[in-house]
């Protein structure tokens, strides 16, 4: 059995009794430990399939099970245990705390978690030294993006979902970036999920999951992925 299903999974949105269809009959498989990176034009239920296996949706059909857990059916309660103990989150608008410091806002990621790396350590492997003391309102975009992305890593999470992770980022830190992301399955077997529109870095995923018209499009299974430090663009 793979380590995430999607079966036939349809998402809608009512607004004013206007149904709006987010997703419609997806069906995939993701194995444990493996890179996926999920891309297609803008407005195709990605990030929605992102938000679903974070429980922070629901699916209106379907089933999702992740690790034979049938996340669809969780009540708020082991939902909230579900995220704590298994999901790193990496958002696209960063998510981080105004009145927190750059080093606080990373050492919520390892609140109430025992098997999580060093918060100094990320923050020194993202370069974020002499900024750790800053506030996010000191930040630029690329330091912000980079904070909410050493707040995820230091979880050391079972599932790592991240939507659009470099977009913010000039290429030599979206390399640095990569390079972490692709480690966490290979030294951690956690599931790196990236939703993304930079087709440059299609080379270094396991699998890689096409949308198209709010479906899934295309499936590729890639058995020899690139190494990040052999991607060029």
């Amino acid at each position: 059995m793979a380590y995430i299903e999607f079966k036939n999974v349809s998402k809608d949105y009512i607004n004013k009794e206007v149904k709006k269809r987010a997703l419609k009959k997806i069906n995939f498989e993701i194995e444990k430990g493996e890179l996926v990176i999920i891309t297609g034009p803008s407005g195709t239920g990605k990030t929605t399939c992102l938000n679903i296996l974070a429980t922070i949706d629901k699916a209106t059909l379907g089933t999702v099970l992740v690790d034979n857990i049938n996340i669809t059916k969780l009540k708020e309660r082991k939902s909230t245990i579900y995220r704590r103990d298994n999901i790193g989150f990496i958002f696209q608008d960063y998510n981080l705390i105004q009145n927190l410091t750059v080093k606080e806002n990373i050492e919520l990621g390892v609140k109430d978690n025992k098997d999580s790396m060093n918060v100094l350590d990320i923050i020194k492997k993202l370069g974020l030294t002499k900024i750790m003391e800053n506030f996010p309102f000191e930040l630029s975009k690329e330091e912000q993006q980079l904070v909410a992305i050493a707040r995820a890593l230091v979880k050391k999470p079972k599932l790592l979902l991240c939507d659009e992770p470099i977009l913010a980022l000039e290429d030599k830190k979206t390399k640095k970036v990569l390079k972490l992301l692709q480690s966490m399955t290979k030294k951690e077997q956690s599931t790196v999920i990236i939703v993304t529109r930079n087709n440059n870095i299609i080379p270094i995923a396991n699998r890689v999951i096409s949308f198209k018209n709010k479906s899934v499009n295309d499936i590729k299974i890639n058995k020899k992925p690139t190494s990040v430090g052999d991607l060029k663009w």
